[in-house]
């Protein structure tokens, strides 16, 4: 009987795909559960199968697993993004499989309860206070002191997160999340955080074993939309002890201690400080460009039940860039991508739009064109490859017609 790993479907589809990919590397029949199944459907054309069924649904999950059982041995039940993580953990459960920690996880997408779970265990964060309606968003931000970061307490992938420099600020975001544009999976609940400054670190883990540390960097404020990465960031061993330290209580506190997370950080003048914990895989592919090893790859391990292998096969220095937009509109044209991707030291250039397609940026990490990745044996080295394949990019945006021309049209 074959053996089957499910992964319920979510937004990152780059990331579901090399789930695909890499399920089928280890011999396994890669089905893909979504209430959006058209969203894959370049999938099939790689040899995998996409079943309709609402995500959100427990039972039916159950359902669909239980028949698929009379045809495959299931070996194994992930998902690649937060909004599903919990439910793996309990069809986990459910199947007697590997898995996460569902309570653990949902815990831990829930941010408030996260920040409380974490200041319970001494971790160093920023300070918070929780809202739920635009009168105590206004006096938390006052009691905290702006500038502040106003975001929902739960949601993933920045979306609704903001920086708010002033009263003004802060009611315009307020307005916005509690005003029906913001689609909320839970209660309206708001999260104002002090905006801790200094640079941004993620912290990739697998177990309790911190695997490596990256840095990044953002776009232009008020948003926080991932501009771009080096992996492993260049810390000295007692920068990197610290922030590994500070990771590994993390994941005791929030009982996080199977399976893969990523922890992001500020340095600032009191050291570093937690700013968030996702239960679940990070960037993935920067791991095989700089040690050698997919950490997608011995993630499925562990989830059907093998031991993985994190043990570094070389030392290089990988490095992303994210294409971002600076205006709303159509796309004209974008090119330069084969050029780039020809640059030695390039692993890949990767585009998500066309020619034509309406640009909307919304302030989350779904605004990029595309990205640049390089890896080479050294930090100036993978930096000079990386931007010179960006330089050789190029795109033209035209913005959408004002209200006064499309009138008078």
């Amino acid at each position: 009987m074959a053996r089957a790993l499910i992964q319920l479907g979510g937004t990152k589809l780059g990331a579901s795909l090399r789930y695909v990919q890499a399920a089928q590397r280890l011999g396994l029949r890669p089905i893909t559960f979504s209430d959006e199944p058209t969203r894959y459907d370049h999938f099939g054309a790689k040899g995998a199968e996409t079943i309709r069924v609402d995500t959100d649904d427990l039972d039916a999950l159950i359902r669909e697993c239980s028949r698929l059982q009379e045809t495959y041995g299931i070996a194994g039940i992930t998902g690649a993004v937060d909004p599903v993580y919990a439910t793996v953990g309990k069809l986990c459960r459910h199947f007697d499989l590997p898995g996460p920690n569902p309570d653990a996880v949902e815990q831990c997408c829930d941010k408030y309860t996260q920040r409380q779970l974490l200041a319970a265990s001494g971790v160093p964060m920023p300070a918070y206070r929780l809202a739920t309606n635009a009168a105590e968003v206004e006096d938390s931000a006052a009691e905290i002191a702006l500038p502040v970061i106003v975001k929902p307490a739960v949601g993933s992938s920045s979306v609704g997160v903001r920086l708010c420099r002033n009263v003004d600020e802060v009611v315009e975001h307020t307005t916005y999340l509690l005003g029906g544009k913001h689609i909320w999976r839970s209660s309206p609940r708001i999260l104002i955080e002090e905006f801790a400054q200094g640079p941004h670190y993620i912290a990739h883990t697998m177990g309790n074993e911190v695997v490596g540390i990256e840095v990044a960097d953002f776009g232009p404020p008020p948003h926080f939309v991932l501009r771009e990465g080096i992996f492993p960031a260049p810390l000295a061993d007692d920068e990197y002890k610290r922030i590994a330290d500070v990771s590994l209580s993390c994941l005791q506190a929030l009982g996080l201690g199977w399976g893969p997370a990523c922890i992001e950080f500020r340095w600032t003048k009191r050291g570093p400080v937690v700013i968030e914990v996702n239960p679940r895989l990070g960037g993935s592919q920067i791991f095989e460009l700089a040690y050698g090893f997919d950490l997608i790859t011995e993630h499925i391990k562990l989830v059907i039940g093998d031991k993985c292998d994190l043990r570094r096969r070389h030392s290089h220095v990988a490095a992303w860039r994210c294409l971002l937009p600076d205006r709303d509109g159509t796309l004209d044209w974008i090119d330069g991508v084969a050029r780039a991707a020809a640059v030695p030291g390039v692993a890949e250039v990767k585009l998500c739009v066309g020619p034509k397609t309406p640009i909307i940026r919304n302030g989350d990490e779904l605004d990029a064109l595309g990205w640049v990745m390089a890896a080479s044996p050294s930090l100036a080295q993978t930096k000079a490859i990386l931007q010179s394949a960006v330089n050789l990019i190029g795109w033209s945006i035209t913005p959408f017609p004002s209200t006064d021309e499309v009138t008078l049209t």
